[in-house]
């Protein structure tokens, strides 16, 4: 699995104020990075959750403003919070939105 690439803080400042350039509270700001990320991240791509391959076919966004992977393996799928999804390596073109998103989340 993938470290997070070597982003500077710049570039991922200038990302989420991109993202939440129209944005007047949190929760707004939540959807404009998940807009960002559901646009840019290329989908689908596998990684590995627990030893297993799992394969993240979409992102969506909980009435919480938690963005999240949908993980499929078999026929079962599960929601799992972006900021918890182990990235592989290479990582997925537009991975770096998701890197934004948990500087601004703080993470």
């Amino acid at each position: 699995m993938g470290k997070a690439p070597k982003l500077s803080t710049k570039y991922l400042d200038q990302l989420i104020a991109e993202a939440t350039t129209d944005a007047y509270n949190e929760s707004e700001q939540a959807v404009g990075l998940f807009t960002m990320i559901e646009e840019n991240l290329a989908l689908p791509f596998v990684t590995q959750m627990l030893g297993q391959d799992v394969t993240v076919a979409k992102v969506d966004i909980t009435n919480r403003d938690e963005i999240v992977a949908i993980c499929s393996r078999r026929k079962g799928k599960q929601r799992i919070p972006i900021l918890d999804l182990p990235m592989p390596n290479p990582l997925p073109a537009g991975a770096e939105w998701i890197e934004a998103y948990r500087r601004w989340y703080g993470a």
